[in-house]
């Protein structure tokens, strides 16, 4: 899943789109950010699109959220989301971008000739979802969207299943983590890669690199461009 939701924003990014994930304010662990509230936002500019995704929120939930803002960005529209996948909001370009995102991710077609509508539920469900590698309940709402389940199954089935995802979140035991390996994750690599070549460059201050990228010192940086690949041109450039 981890892999998938990198791919997404790989090829993002590639494409313009600075993507960044984030879980707290900053680098303030004591404040978290709720994705009951605010699963993430898009940012619609010509020049420097942006997508902000909730990194508190499950990995199947922040690829569905990517591709939910970058539908956003392809009609030219900036937005913030708490949508999921089973949600039904009220504005046309919400449901439209809930629609795409779930097209991306699981197209109806194939979807439709791989489901086994005779399996059990919970083991269809499962199984569709590590094919498809997104979340059991972006699976639940396309076996809605065939027919395998009604309105008031799905409806079921998708509290039953949030409450085992919640569960399972909560048991999670948490660690520090390794800076760097969250840094690529939270930052864009577009993004980053700039910031470290105007430093490096003079054209921008060390204090700025250290804000924009939240790193404490030269060291950090040195190591952040290790990890983007620009080792060598680190240490060759003007400090």
């Amino acid at each position: 899943m981890d892999g998938a939701l990198r791919m997404i924003a790989e090829k993002a990014d590639e494409a313009g789109i600075l993507v960044m994930v984030n879980g707290v304010v900053g680098n303030n662990t004591r404040r978290p950010l709720d994705p009951a509230e605010f699963r993430g936002f898009a940012l619609a500019d010509p020049y420097a699109p942006l997508i902000f995704v909730n990194g508190r929120d499950t990995k199947a939930g922040q690829m569905f959220t990517l591709a939910h803002e970058i539908a956003h960005l392809w009609i030219g529209e900036s937005g913030i989301s708490d949508a999921t996948s089973a949600s039904v909001p009220a504005s046309e370009i919400e449901r439209w971008c809930n629609a795409v995102a779930a097209e991306v991710l699981v197209p109806i077609a194939e979807f439709d000739a791989v489901l086994d509508r005779r399996a059990d539920l919970w083991q269809e469900v499962k199984r569709l979802a590590r094919r498809f590698r997104v979340s059991t309940l972006v699976i639940l709402r396309r076996m809605k969207d065939v027919g395998r389940l009604s309105q008031s199954e799905h409806a079921a089935a998708y509290q039953e299943e949030v409450a085992k995802l919640r569960a399972l979140m909560n048991a999670r035991k948490k660690s520090g983590g390794d800076f760097y390996r969250t840094a690529n994750k939270r930052l864009s690599s577009r993004f980053a890669q700039a910031v470290l070549a105007s430093t490096w460059e003079g054209r921008s201050t060390f204090s700025e690199a250290f804000r924009l990228l939240d790193c404490r010192n030269v060291k950090s940086l040195e190591g952040l461009g290790e990890r983007y690949g620009m080792a060598e041109f680190l240490r060759g450039g003007a400090v």
